[in-house]
């Protein structure tokens, strides 16, 4: 008697472990680890497979203007990357701290829930003047070193392409910035797209930026981990 509930237990054990391994991230993980908001969170699937989205990104059709389905890429040199590379990225560049993963989405959205491991900067943080503390902050905590009293002949050879000046404006050293991985609600969101298009218009350079197209709308698809910001459950 005493082994067969052991064995019984052993099976149900078995059992367990293989149903929640069913929904893998992809054919080699299921499941990665990131740090949001000084916590460790386990980003997975939803295991249940009679889940479905409901509520918001249930929703099929938005009125466009505003709410347009968006093109492929959001701007020439930037990449444009899918859930797998999201992926990569928050167990490569992210967690090296070369990386940053951006919700470009307004306070009414992110207050709701937001992918593991984002930091909340609105796009319209960077479309505001250039002197404007907010942006400079938030270029700051990117990398972006400010730039005062530059002579006129460095600029000069810097615009020629010698001494970095790629990577350099009249305001802005944009050198050392990390990588940034930008996103939103979905492919119908314009809110990225406007801030990578402010960002390229500030000088920060494309192959610094990365586009999720998908956003939180093909996230929640694919019933992948959510969190409520700490400051949102007030």
């Amino acid at each position: 008697m005493f082994w067969r509930i052991v064995v019984s237990l052993g099976c149900l054990l078995v059992s367990s472990m293989t149903w929640a391994n069913n929904v893998k991230l992809d054919a080699k993980r299921d499941s990665l680890l990131v740090i949001d908001q000084g916590q460790v969170i386990t980003v997975q699937r939803i295991q249940d497979l009679s889940n479905e989205v409901t509520g918001f990104y249930a929703r099929t059709s938005r009125p466009c203007p505003h709410f347009c389905i968006q093109p492929h890429t959001a701007a020439p040199g930037v990449e444009t990357v899918s859930e797998i590379e999201v992926f990569d990225f928050m167990e490569g560049p992210l967690a090296r701290g070369e990386g940053v993963l951006i919700d470009n989405r307004l306070e009414s959205f992110y207050r709701k829930g937001t992918i593991p491991g984002s930091i909340h900067i609105p796009f319209t943080v960077f479309e505001k003047d250039p002197s404007d503390p907010e942006l400079v902050a938030a270029l700051e905590s990117l990398g972006a070193i400010k730039r005062d009293g530059v002579s006129g002949v460095t600029r000069m050879i810097e615009r020629i392409g010698l001494f970095g000046g790629r990577y350099k404006t009249d305001n802005w050293d944009f050198s050392r910035v990390k990588t940034v991985l930008m996103w939103c609600n979905g492919p119908w969101c314009d809110q990225s797209p406007h801030a990578i298009r402010a960002l390229l218009d500030l000088g920060f350079p494309a192959d610094r930026i990365l586009y999720y197209r998908g956003g939180m709308q093909m996230w929640q698809l694919f019933g992948l981990t959510t969190v409520v910001p700490t400051s949102a459950e007030n």
